[in-house]
């Protein structure tokens, strides 16, 4: 899918807080979207998605420029930075809302996740099995503003420094040459 020659992809690793903190300091990487995929209620809000019963996934939608970093890339970030192998949790999170997904918008990229899935399968990145699903992009709800540029607005917030710091930190020094200029200085 593409928008004014910007690609979009859609990942799902845990608190939308942390993937979209993340995301936001990638080179190519022009807009994060927190919100919510994968599920049956229309127009659902936070409070819904929190019970568990709606089916979403809270979710970001990366607006990215394929010139600059691409989607194996984006998967390859993906991969570090959250745990694939814990089925519906990321930490202290607990609940299918909080699942990993890749939420494809077309056939390639939904080859290049399974080929990336099956790489560290073979390799045995993890110790435990991913259970990552991979899964055809349906509507995406934006996520109330609240929730948008989270850490950028509460970084000094426990939950952000006990959970999104470490994902930072893990970003920054294994990614550092794809971070945008004006982070890596």
């Amino acid at each position: 899918m593409k928008e004014d020659n910007l690609e979009i992809a859609v990942f799902a690793g845990g608190c939308f807080w942390c993937t979209e903190a993340v995301f936001q300091r990638v080179e190519g990487v022009c807009k994060v979207i927190s919100g919510y995929t994968g599920g049956t209620v229309k127009n659902p809000v936070y409070q819904e998605i929190t019970t568990g019963r709606t089916g979403h996934a809270e979710a970001i939608r990366v607006e990215y420029n394929p010139n600059l970093i691409t989607y194996k890339e984006l998967l390859e970030i993906f991969f570090t930075i959250h745990d694939p192998t814990t089925l519906n949790y990321q930490g202290a999170d607990h609940g299918t809302q909080y699942r990993s997904a890749i939420f494809y918008v077309d056939e390639h990229q939904q080859n290049i996740a399974q080929h990336i899935i099956a790489t560290l399968k073979k390799e045995a990145i993890f110790d435990s099995p991913i259970v990552t699903e991979i899964t055809e992009l349906g509507v995406f709800y934006k996520a109330e503003e609240y929730h948008q540029n989270y850490y950028n607005q509460n970084s000094n917030q426990r939950y952000c420094q006990y959970v999104i710091n470490p994902k930072l930190n893990k970003l920054n020094t294994t990614f550092k040459n794809k971070l945008k200029k004006e982070i890596q200085n």
